[in-house]
């Protein structure tokens, strides 16, 4: 079956046809033994034999159809090999194939899935569309059979395959490498589990993946793995620890990973496990760059709405006081993502006390830019709740004292200084008298303080 003359290949496909139209003769028990040979000659420079060989695998296909008993299982390794032809008319005849077996052969093909996955997966990626379309259709199909690992149902191996692909160079196969990992889970999680050390390094690294929609389904997997508490602090640990060994994937990929997974596994646990791993941090630089990407979108992201409404009644409510701080011990890494926390919190007498504390040293460019980010902040609808209070400045003469110890850090020239001074310029002098300072400091140990400027204080503070 192998002799590459066009006249013994003509000679042996017309020599199968004849044999396979005699009635007495069971070709199909013989069929294993030359497929492969029929295969080969479908990518032949003759389109005689081409034709010819395509002829006859049809017919056989027929009769497999037909046929109550066919052994699938050696037939399928040939067909997976032939799925990889650099031919497309072999590639697409080897799918067609595969495909009709999935649907015929059932439990036959159990022991063979892992293989038949990994023909089918590089296939939903091939520029063929015709390829495309029936490797789509075999995924589906393969997926839908339920087996059992009782039933010679390798888990391994399956995982292994879908490991393998996530290298792919093509987002669709990659996508695809995900869905079967993710449906695994789903079915046999105690398996998979067993494997988790094999999956879990190359599941990290799909993090940096360049599409997104492959992040994402990552992160559903990671998320689901995460359920048990063991693996939840294993998975906060490595996102770390790859968020220090590259930055870059801080940059790009880290609010959309943190934000995701406080969708799947409740942001409250997962800020308190990163406070906790990043308050140890040795690497200083690195634990006040992590600080700040978590700080920004604990202010910014509407998934972490819930977590600033309990960060904000901090000072009355006991579980939003854990809360602040639980955070409060990682977040002092960065001057600005304390102060941040802080007005969140409404701690503005803290908040003014960490302004009077930061020395020459704390403030360099890098602090600069980040007081510039917090000034444009307090100008967003999150933090309308603070911009409403200075109309009682009276009430809340620690957050006018915070920001204006702000006020006084910011250089002159700079935008956030003038933003800054604009805002503190509209607080209304009128309710600004000795009485009403009087009765908001009554009973506060800091009262003295309060009354330094006498019976009014100018609209510039």
């Amino acid at each position: 079956m192998n002799v590459l003359n066009p006249y013994v290949r003509q000679f042996l496909v017309g020599w199968i046809t004849v044999l396979d139209s005699v009635p007495d003769i069971d070709m199909l028990g013989f069929l294993p033994d030359f497929l492969d040979g029929l295969f080969n000659m479908l990518s032949d420079s003759s389109p005689e034999i081409r034709q010819q060989a395509d002829s006859a695998l049809s017919e056989f296909l027929q009769e497999i159809k037909n046929s109550p008993s066919v052994d699938y299982g050696r037939m399928a390794e040939i067909l997976v090999q032939r799925a990889a032809s650099p031919d497309e008319f072999t590639r697409l005849t080897a799918i067609t194939w595969i495909n009709e077996f999935v649907k015929l052969g059932g439990d036959q093909l159990v022991p063979y899935y892992a293989a038949i996955l990994g023909a089918i997966l590089p296939c939903i990626s091939d520029k063929e569309e015709k390829i495309r379309v029936v490797a789509r259709e075999t995924n589906e199909e393969l997926r839908s059979i339920k087996s059992d690992p009782a039933e010679a149902f390798d888990v391994g191996a399956i995982l292994y395959i879908a490991r393998r692909q996530l290298d792919s160079e093509w987002e669709a196969t990659r996508i695809e490498a995900l869905h079967w990992i993710s449906t695994l889970l789903d079915r046999h999680r105690a398996e998979v589990l067993c494997f988790l050390n094999d999956i879990f390094d190359t599941l990290l690294k799909a993090l940096s993946d360049s599409s997104d929609e492959v992040v994402l389904l990552v992160l559903d997997i990671h998320a689901c793995i995460a359920r048990d508490p063991l693996h939840f602090r294993q998975l906060i640990v490595f996102l770390v620890h790859n968020f220090r060994v590259d930055h870059s994937l801080l940059e790009r990929r880290g609010a959309l990973i943190i934000r995701r997974l406080c969708v799947l596994l409740d942001a409250e646990r997962v800020y308190r496990e990163l406070s906790t791993i990043l308050e140890g941090e040795a690497d200083l630089d690195f634990a006040c760059i992590m600080v700040q990407a978590l700080n920004l979108i604990l202010l910014t992201s509407s998934e972490l709405s819930v977590l600033r409404e309990l960060l904000k009644q901090s000072l009355v409510n006991a579980a939003g006081k854990d809360l602040f701080l639980s955070l409060y011990a990682s977040w002092c890494h960065s001057p600005m993502a304390i102060l941040s926390l802080c007005l969140l919190a409404q701690a503005y007498q803290h908040a003014s006390a960490v302004i009077q504390s930061l020395v020459e040293e704390d403030i360099n460019v890098k602090f600069l830019v980040q007081l510039d980010k917090l000034i444009r902040l307090l100008e967003t609808p999150i933090f309308a709740y603070l911009r409403l209070q200075l109309l009682e400045p009276g009430r809340y003469i620690w957050l006018l004292k915070a920001l204006y110890g702000l006020l006084m850090l910011l250089p002159q020239q700079s935008a956030a200084f003038k933003i800054l001074r604009t805002r503190l310029k509209t607080v209304p002098s009128h309710s600004f008298n000795g009485d009403q300072l009087k009765r908001a400091s009554s009973g506060n140990p800091y009262s003295q303080i309060l009354h330094y400027s006498g019976s009014q204080i100018t609209e510039d503070g």
